[in-house]
């Protein structure tokens, strides 16, 4: 299975543990933002890493988005709803699905949302 990993920059460690255990699993990690991070990119740069993040959510089966997420982390579950993707939102807690945080695109009935620690969601995600 092919997989994509759209979060926000503050928890890019999470991304890069995520990404490390589904490819244990044998899935294929179809691009890895997180592994470019360093602080000092420039406008070019950006525009490279949108490109291969647009690619990667294009060629990957199952989107996965860990909130707290940033801006870019709803353009990518915007891509991902587009493009009808499996999406699965990954959250530690149930206070990023209340009423006073979620977004409504949140709730959308093709979203399988999940609450847990990152190997309870790896391990649903799988199963499902």
């Amino acid at each position: 299975m092919k997989f994509y990993i759209g979060s926000g920059m503050k928890i890019s460690e999470l991304v890069k543990d995520y990404a490390t255990k589904l490819k244990e699993k044998g899935w294929t990690h179809t691009y890895n933002w997180a592994e470019n991070i360093s602080g000092d990119e420039t406008i070019e740069d950006l525009i490279e890493y949108s490109r291969l993040e647009q690619n990667g959510i294009v060629d990957a089966d199952v989107v996965i988005i860990l909130l707290p997420g940033g801006r870019g982390t709803h353009i990518e579950l915007g891509m991902a709803l587009a493009l009808h993707k499996k999406i699965f939102l990954c959250s530690a807690t149930e206070e990023e699905f209340s009423i006073q945080n979620t977004v409504n695109f949140y709730q959308l009935p093709s979203i399988i949302r999940l609450v847990g620690t990152a190997d309870e969601n790896i391990e649903k995600i799988i199963k499902l």
